[in-house]
């Protein structure tokens, strides 16, 4: 989809929908002529959040229809409001073959923030999950999507593009089956990625994982024929100085997870091949930062691995040794996620990494806790806490701070190893995020539980259903941003 800005005046604008916001409560915007105010009169349309009004051959505009997207109450609008307003806006006039869609941006929110969330709010929207599909006669696309505004915003939408293709490769990623995408195939796509973008990539093997002692993460393998990988990609800036932080990006890549010998139930496995969404984002993540060029360097690590329960698959009772020399006793392997990344969290550590922070679609307590509307947050570091924090809330992603106090980690105690990797049924989340700590140790950490918002189980007026890609905008903002 080609993205460009203009200043013409709207009626003078030639697109096949000129698309505005209304705001409940209010009288019509001038754009929105007396048809709109005839509407609102009526009460046919109010300005509630994600509703709309078309209208065919507008009176005095070159565009041929003219849609109204309701923005909600004005005090509760920001830039994360102004992202799903122009998704809604692109997701009713693509079935309708629109061909070129101009997006209104209201003089009083002329600003780099909302602009750039327009962009990216449709170009988020453009992606449908039907790459599989035989049959796309009736597919309709969105060609152009003009941002009508004034003011000089060529660096906020190019980097809107940025962002959101990143944020579209990861959801790709993330629907791809996983006969289509087991970890050789991923670490490919990493390779082509890095690639195009000038990123340096290495993966590690079976036989190098072995040899530096990644037991942790071997063990969650040795189940599938697929061999595992661990995907490093690395972006250095120019002129760094040495003694400059280093953050690290992890991200779970499992493939998919029947949970090995611990066998999750039937229902819903199909969505297990979305266990590697944490390591698609980081990819997406650092697809962007290659091109935006934060003054940090930053690694990117994806450990990648399927967990099947085969004739050679780890058992319940099994003691591994990971990578940092600890001993982890397994009591359910289909608490894989975590065993892989503590040995990816170890040797982030090796590289020189002084700031972690992973995303992993670890638990279905954090789902339990938070619903499918809030990343949970854990941390052993304030200060990188609120760096996170305020990146999310910049990027428009909703996360919630959890706590990760000493007494969790008593439940993770076990006579026979060093720590074993599940707790009771309680606090689950929690537990998983006291497990990874104790491999994080001292060094300044966040992770994210992805598990209850890196899917969508049902279309949105903004998305449609399937693969989020989230955490990517924070990523991307926590780079550039420190």
């Amino acid at each position: 989809m080609r993205i460009t800005v203009t200043e013409q005046p709207y009626p003078e604008i030639e697109a096949g929908a000129l698309a505005l916001m209304a705001f409940e409560g209010e009288t019509a915007p001038a754009a929105g002529g007396a048809w709109l105010a005839g509407l609102l009169q009526t009460g046919e349309f109010s300005g509630k959040s994600f509703e709309t009004a078309l209208e065919y051959h507008p009176e005095g505009l070159k565009a041929k229809r003219r849609l109204v997207v309701g923005a909600g109450k004005r005090s509760a609008f920001t830039p994360a409001e102004m992202r799903k307003a122009a998704g809604v806006a692109l997701r009713v006039l693509k079935p309708k073959g629109v061909g070129t869609v101009a997006w209104l941006l209201p003089e009083e929110f002329a600003k780099a923030e909302f602009a750039q969330a327009a962009v990216e709010g449709a170009i988020l929207a453009d992606f449908e999950p039907d790459r599989y599909k035989t049959k796309k006669e009736e597919a309709k696309t969105v060609d152009a999507f003009i941002l009508a505004a004034r003011g000089d915003f060529a660096s906020a939408v190019e980097r809107a593009r940025i962002v959101a293709e990143a944020q579209n490769f990861t959801r790709e990623l993330v629907h791809e089956p996983s006969n289509r995408l087991n970890p050789s195939l991923l670490a490919e796509r990493a390779r082509a990625m890095a690639a195009e973008f000038g990123l340096d990539c290495e993966v590690l093997d079976r036989d190098r994982m072995r040899q530096l002692g990644m037991g942790a993460l071997l063990g969650v393998a040795q189940g599938s024929v697929e061999p595992p990988a661990l995907i490093i990609v690395r972006y250095q800036p120019n002129g760094a100085p040495e003694d400059s932080p280093h953050l690290a990006l992890i991200g779970k890549g499992v493939t998919f997870d029947s949970g090995g010998i611990s066998i999750k139930p039937s229902e819903g496995m199909e969505k297990m091949k979305y266990d590697m969404a944490g390591g698609a984002a980081v990819l997406g993540a650092m697809r962007a930062l290659a091109q935006l060029k934060p003054s940090i360097p930053v690694t990117a690590l994806v450990p990648a691995v399927e967990n099947m329960p085969g004739g050679r698959a780890q058992r319940p009772g099994d003691i591994v040794t990971s990578l940092s020399g600890k001993t982890i006793e397994i009591l359910n392997t289909d608490a894989e996620g975590r065993l892989i990344l503590a040995d990816a969290i170890t040797y982030a550590k090796r590289l020189g990494c002084t700031h972690l922070a992973d995303a992993a679609t670890l638990t279905g307590a954090i789902v339990v806790a938070l619903g499918h509307f809030n990343v949970g947050v854990f941390s052993n570091d304030d200060g990188l806490l609120a760096k996170v924090m305020a990146a999310a809330r910049a990027a428009g992603e909703k996360m919630w701070p959890m706590p990760l106090d000493e007494e969790y980690r008593e439940l993770l105690k076990t006579p026979f190893a060093d720590i074993q990797n599940i707790g009771n049924r309680w606090g689950g989340a929690i537990t998983a995020a006291a497990f990874l700590k104790e491999f994080v140790e001292d060094t300044p950490w966040v992770h994210l539980d992805i598990a209850g918002t890196a899917w969508l189980e049902e279309a949105k007026p903004f998305l449609p259903k399937g693969p989020s890609g989230v955490t990517v905008r924070t990523f991307v903002n926590l780079a550039m941003d420190w």
